[in-house]
């Protein structure tokens, strides 16, 4: 395997040029295989029913070869123990941060909830794989289809059930595109717990519907950073105009946790229970591959927190540390926001004030503040600590895209598979158009699979800026990483 340092060298990838890939006007594009006499239409949707969506999570903790680096406690620099996570996070969520237990069951009441949407399909892309006249097969499992439009859901209802049976009225957390402070919104007004959410601000200001649907499902958003904590009130102080980042959202939300008996936190990406909670994507997906009759050949997932790329490929690392594969995985993140591409693998907080515990990621510094790119949940200084561990041992490689050739993607999608993706999602199909376009280079056929990990329907502004030509192609400079790792503890 290559080291990240090798497989950094190539992996902020430039655009390649894709406009001979419009499609023709007229019937003359449709797929072969669906002309008159041409034979049976390939099989596109792969279902599961509901007894079929999965009874346990799994936990990728357990078949590692080596343990992640733990957490830290930020004075001491000791590991901390499940105490120190005791004023945030109810003990099962604690517990299940920690575990090395290969699958946990999920209770009962959370699958009930997880049937409104679940199991969710995974599709053929036959006439993406058309436009694209490549010998690859391209699947994408569509986590569009709950009720917020994303994945964050499947850990949401999760957390709130938790928080639920330990008593908890209130919980404070960030979001940053909004998907995962709606879908945090939803799943407390089902548990009728109050929900209060530190929305980034330039994403606050991009995405107002988002705001709407958690006030209409009886959450509580301001625009972070605020007058309401004093982590925000001190960012404000320095900079007034200051458009915020998840780094100073979660800041605002663990102080608020922290400072109230009633209230505890909550995380939608990084975290390893939020990472097991994702896995239900991953297991239903390998059921449906066995239903196509096919195994992937490359695993891909948008990058920021780590939470829906992890959900997807960490059911299928299990074959592939067990060394009974050799596919790839892949995760594709912002070149604004290069965390894996450009980070160091270093201690670092979660957040910009240093409230919570350290953690060995590959980051730009907790200092970091990104562009204000419509993908505002990849806007993130750092990843998920197992996602980083498995990236540093080499069994998943990174790339690094700006906006344009992303959206570039997301609109060839729309216009063969129908559906708008969400901007953050557009990174995951860029990747797998660069895996179709490369298998048709080599004349071989390729099995790709990717999360689509949400739709763009409330992101239609940032489509209107793309086809305006408004969009900036932001690359993050390694000289900010440099200095700002000035900043960072020294362990």
């Amino acid at each position: 395997m290559c080291s990240p340092a090798e497989r950094r060298a190539t992996a902020e990838t430039q655009r390649p040029d894709i406009a001979e890939l419009r499609l023709p006007a007229g019937p003359g594009w449709w797929p072969n295989t669906v002309r008159k006499g041409q034979g049976p239409m390939a099989t596109r949707k792969f279902n599961l029913s509901e007894s079929e969506l999965p009874t346990h999570w799994y936990n990728i903790a357990a078949d590692l070869k080596t343990p992640p680096p733990p957490p830290l406690h930020p004075a001491t620099h000791e590991p901390i123990g499940p105490e120190a996570l005791a004023p945030l996070f109810p003990m099962e969520l604690i517990k299940q941060e920690v575990t090395t237990e290969r699958y946990i069951e999920i209770p009962e009441p959370v699958r009930e909830i997880l049937k409104i949407w679940r199991p969710a399909p995974l599709i053929r892309a036959t006439f993406l794989e058309k436009a694209l006249d490549t010998p690859a097969h391209i699947y994408y499992k569509y986590e569009g289809v709950s009720p917020s439009g994303s994945h964050k859901p499947n850990t949401a209802v999760a957390q709130a059930y938790y928080n639920k049976l330990e008593g908890v009225k209130r919980i404070a957390t960030e979001t940053g595109a909004g998907q995962w402070g709606s879908s945090l919104a939803f799943a407390c007004k089902l548990f009728d717990i109050e929900c209060k959410v530190y929305m980034v601000k330039v994403s606050y200001n991009q995405k107002p519907y988002r705001r709407s649907m958690m006030r209409l499902w009886g959450g509580s958003v301001v625009a972070s950073p605020s007058e309401e904590t004093n982590a925000g009130r001190g960012v404000l102080a320095e900079d007034p105009d200051s458009q915020g980042s998840l780094g100073i959202a979660i800041s605002e939300a663990v102080e608020d946790a922290a400072m109230r008996e009633d209230t505890r936190y909550s995380l939608g990406s990084v975290l390893n229970h939020v990472l097991l909670h994702q896995t239900v994507i991953g297991q239903e997906a390998m059921k449906q591959m066995e239903m196509a009759g096919e195994y992937p050949d490359v695993v891909i997932g948008c990058a920021g927190g780590g939470s829906n790329a992890a959900g997807l490929l960490f059911p299928f690392m299990k074959d592939r540390i067990e060394e009974r594969t050799k596919t790839r995985f892949l995760a594709v993140e912002p070149s604004s926001c290069p965390s894996l591409t450009k980070g160091e693998y270093r201690y670092d907080f979660g957040d910009v004030a240093g409230l919570t515990p350290l953690m060995k990621m590959y980051t730009l510094g907790h200092t970091f503040m990104p562009p204000g790119i419509h993908a505002g949940g990849l806007r993130y200084h750092a990843m998920a600590p197992l996602l980083c561990h498995l990236y540093d041992n080499g069994y998943i490689e990174a790339k690094a895209y700006a906006q344009n050739p992303c959206f570039e993607a997301a609109t060839l999608f729309a216009q063969t598979e129908g559906i708008i993706p969400a901007p953050e999602s557009s990174h995951a199909i860029r990747g797998a158009i660069d895996e179709a376009l490369a298998a048709k280079e080599e004349g071989k056929s390729r099995v790709i699979l990717f999360n689509l990990s949400g739709h763009g329907l409330l992101d239609l502004q940032a489509y209107d800026d793309y086809l305006a030509g408004k969009l900036v192609d932001d690359h993050y400079p390694a000289e900010k990483v440099t200095e700002a790792m000035k900043h960072l503890p020294v362990i």
